[in-house]
């Protein structure tokens, strides 16, 4: 299913800042399909993100090469604002940060 493929692409996407993806860093926010069309909302850790430039059109390459896909647009937003108990348990045991979230 494409919704499976959309997450696979989205777990091999990284802050190269963090070693955690950013589906389990909890940065995809929603994730629409229509037809050929996904547009994803995401967010950034911060507004300062030294990636932010490019983190969301390489989000929409590795979508656009999903078989299926015809067109990927990302949307950053900042609502809810981002924080780290956002994550997923997997992440947090990465980062060693689950005591605190």
């Amino acid at each position: 299913m494409i919704r499976e493929a959309i997450v696979r692409a989205l777990r091999g996407v990284f802050d190269p800042e963090i070693p955690v993806n950013i589906y389990e860093m909890g940065l995809i926010y929603d994730v629409e399909i229509d037809g050929g069309r996904v547009d994803v909302k995401m967010t950034l850790t911060s507004p300062a993100c030294p990636v932010a430039g490019t983190l969301p059109g390489e989000v929409e390459a590795k979508i656009e090469g999903i078989p299926g896909v015809e067109a990927a647009a990302v949307e950053i937003v900042w609502d809810p604002v981002w924080n780290p108990g956002m994550m997923s348990e997997a992440a947090k045991l990465e980062l060693g940060m689950m005591d605190y979230y």
